[in-house]
């Protein structure tokens, strides 16, 4: 099972993000969970500095932009 982290404040962005990730799992048949993560002190300790941005299992894949779906499922396979 991925464990999905959306990191940012709850911004449109962010919530669009979450959405597209959750869409690109599902249609790639991958187990997940999500976590969004919205305090400012945990999203630093991932070392980014630009939000939205998605961590998958621990590893940050993207940040500051929106993956288009082809790149969202590259990022999560």
């Amino acid at each position: 099972m991925k464990k999905l982290q959306i990191l940012g404040t709850g911004c449109p962005k962010c919530r669009k993000l979450a959405e597209s990730a959750e869409a690109a799992a599902k249609e790639l048949g991958v187990e997940y969970t999500v976590e969004k993560v919205t305090d400012i002190e945990e999203i630093m300790k991932f070392g980014v500095m630009m939000t939205p941005a998605l961590v998958v299992d621990g590893v940050v894949k993207s940040f500051g932009t929106l993956p288009n779906p082809e790149a969202m499922k590259k990022l999560l396979a």
